[in-house]
């Protein structure tokens, strides 16, 4: 993930895993894994923060480098909401 945002000169980026369980397709079955959601920022001080803008080339290199990388992964999304009212961090 890192080698493709470190250029995008983003204030801040992460990969959030989370806990409930989604369904996917892997060998034409049916298979439940987890979601990670990427959030990329760009923002001056952290107190406030818009999205960044990637590209969908980027996007799908993203999920697909997640996807067959980390084991389990079924689903990758990319989270838009400006802070705030969202956040940077997560909990």
């Amino acid at each position: 993930m890192e080698g493709l945002l470190k250029g995008t000169d983003a204030f801040q980026y992460m990969a959030i895993l989370h806990e409930d369980r989604v369904s996917g397709m892997r060998g034409g079955k049916r298979d439940f894994g987890q979601q990670i959601e990427v959030r990329c920022w760009d923002s001056v001080d952290a107190r406030t923060a818009t999205p960044t803008h990637l590209s969908l080339e980027t996007l799908e290199k993203l999920a697909q480098e997640i996807i067959r990388d980390v084991l389990g992964i079924v689903s990758v999304t990319y989270n838009i909401a400006p802070k705030p009212p969202s956040t940077i961090e997560a909990v």
